[in-house]
């Protein structure tokens, strides 16, 4: 059959597709909402289509595909199947070595802030793991210049860097106040990654503003991009702080007007999934409530809490998943767990699953 002809058999419905060349090697992994729309799009004479698209159509002789019940699934899928397969097109998009940290050296009278690959300082402070070094690296930058901590010569105390006398270091290159007023700054930018001072990014937004209403778009510009890569960081850390909590998580997702799904999860792992009819909620509560007390009280958590870079593309896709609007989750407490105190856990589990959104 032509692939042209085999994309017109496709189901409009989620699921993972895997392209492959003329060894039948899988060269590629990808998800979607539509698998017949998505699949059809790499076979339409497109100039959108990226290098790396074109190069991948001309290999492509053949592909499978793995139908899901929702897009949520696919998207676990996907992340599943490119981490054990490597297909050579997903590696092309997206390199392991691609994640990295913001380090900050903590024992030391100078609190350096630097990028690196590896959180292997017991005594720094790391944030991440982040997949973009070059959001990192503009949110970085853009934060020491407003700062005035862009120090080129850091190890010196007695003489000015060349950045001192372009006015981007404030002069902890000499020590004295200079120096306290740099480690200040550093725990201003702790406060920002952890989300506890935000008031920089109230800062960013009035310059970049103003810098509008005054025509200088290039440096509104700028402030909108690094407004844009602080929040990206920020956004990744409460996925990160998300999971590091080791909830437990009870999802349902409507599929149809009589058919729902229910979710199991902890951390970055699904643990349990099934489809349910919505008629039978009344009857089917005790059970669903026996599956969630034997799944998360098997399922103790015994590894790092610190989650790894292997584990954040799972976690994005998760708490990307919960906080949009196509499911309602419910955190298990340690204590709901206990078989002598389950009452918190049917009241909660009683409004989980009377809560039903029509998706006809």
């Amino acid at each position: 059959m032509e692939l042209k002809e085999k994309v017109k058999s496709l189901p409009s419905s989620p699921g993972v597709y895997l392209m492959k060349d003329s060894r039948a090697q899988i060269i590629y992994v990808g998800k979607a909402k539509n698998l017949k729309n998505r699949v059809r799009s790499y076979f339409q004479n497109s100039q959108s289509h990226s290098q790396k698209i074109i190069k991948l159509k001309a290999s492509l002789k053949d592909f499978d595909y793995i139908l899901t019940d929702t897009e949520f699934e696919a998207f676990m899928l996907e992340c599943q199947l490119i981490r054990e397969i490597k297909p050579i097109f997903n590696r092309m998009m997206k390199s392991p070595q691609a994640y990295i940290y913001i380090g900050i050296q903590m024992d030391d009278s100078y609190q350096r802030i630097e990028i690196c690959s590896t959180p292997d300082k017991p005594n720094n402070l790391y944030f991440g793991p982040y997949t973009s070094k070059h959001t990192v690296e503009r949110a970085l930058q853009g934060i020491k210049n407003f700062y005035k901590i862009s120090c080129s010569t850091p190890s010196n105390k007695n003489t000015p860097c060349l950045n001192y006398s372009l006015g981007l270091c404030i002069g902890m290159c000499m020590g004295g106040t200079a120096l306290d007023q740099y480690n200040d700054s550093i725990n201003k930018i702790i406060g920002l990654l952890e989300g506890k001072d935000t008031s920089l990014l109230g800062i960013f937004e009035r310059r970049m503003i103003e810098a509008s209403e005054t025509f200088e778009f290039e440096e509104a510009v700028k402030y909108r991009d690094m407004l844009e890569s602080i929040q990206s960081l920020l956004n990744k850390e409460k996925v990160i702080e998300f999971t590091e909590s080791d909830k437990n998580l009870v999802v349902i997702e409507s599929l149809t007007d009589r058919i729902f799904k229910l979710f199991l999860i902890k951390k970055n792992n699904v643990l349990f999934s099934k489809k349910y009819q919505w008629s039978e909620v009344e009857t089917l509560r005790e059970a669903i409530k026996t599956t969630v007390l034997t799944t998360f009280k098997t399922k103790k958590e015994t590894s790092a809490k610190k989650i790894n870079k292997d584990e954040i593309d799972a976690a994005q896709i998760i708490y990307s998943y919960l906080k949009g609007s196509n499911s309602r989750y419910l955190i298990i407490s340690e204590q709901m767990l206990d078989l002598e105190c389950t009452t918190d856990l049917d009241a909660e589990l009683m409004k989980l699953l009377t809560y039903r959104e029509t998706d006809s």
